[in-house]
């Protein structure tokens, strides 16, 4: 018979052990919080954030409220999905606090062109992620928060305390942006193999 060994260490504990030793306050455990989600959660905070040291600083105070309120944790989802909107609230804190957004007024939606590119065609998922780390911040929260955190625009405009107009015009505006991005990546890449 096949018994399964119990978790000794905790690089290998399962996530409710994983959980029991953070409430602990153990310390071993809470490296191991920290060492287990830290790389994909920074990655959220960068989407946020300015720069890496601003996020990192974001990923800090996100995981600090994290440890104080594991209590509450319901495991109703996953651990990490718990902690990825500790981050993201960290991180719209962080907004809000240092008032990146600018408000656009007189603009409810602007209209969107359909992108017709073989630049996306040949993109990857990060340089992707890269397009919408150059918007502007206000344009690259609203976006984050509606394309991939799912928040329509009363939810988003509850967060960041703007109005819902704003909400649309600020998503429609990062749109815009990017198709432009992209359009500039097309007329790059023409112009390359033009002169060829």
């Amino acid at each position: 018979m096949f018994f399964k060994k119990q978790a000794n260490h905790p690089s290998q504990a399962n996530e409710s052990l994983l959980l029991e030793g953070c409430l602990r306050n153990d310390g071993r455990y809470l490296k191991e919080l920290y060492d287990r989600y830290a790389s994909r959660l920074l990655a959220v905070c960068c989407r946020y954030c300015r720069n890496r040291e601003e996020a990192q600083d974001v990923l800090h105070e996100g995981f600090i409220k994290a440890v104080k309120n594991l209590h509450r944790f319901e495991a109703k989802g996953s651990l990490e999905g718990w902690l990825r909107k500790i981050m993201v609230n960290a991180c719209l804190e962080n907004f809000r606090k240092n008032k990146h957004l600018v408000v656009v007024d007189g603009l409810d939606h602007s209209p969107e062109l359909p992108v017709e590119s073989k630049a996306l065609d040949n993109m990857s998922a990060n340089e992707l992620l890269e397009l919408v780390n150059a918007l502007p911040p206000g344009f690259r929260v609203v976006f984050n928060l509606y394309v991939l955190e799912g928040l329509n625009h009363k939810e988003i405009a509850k967060e960041l305390n703007i109005s819902i107009g704003t909400s649309k015009s600020q998503l429609s505006r990062a749109r815009l942006a990017l198709q432009n991005m992209v359009r500039r990546m097309d007329k790059d890449v023409y112009n390359r193999y033009a002169q060829h």
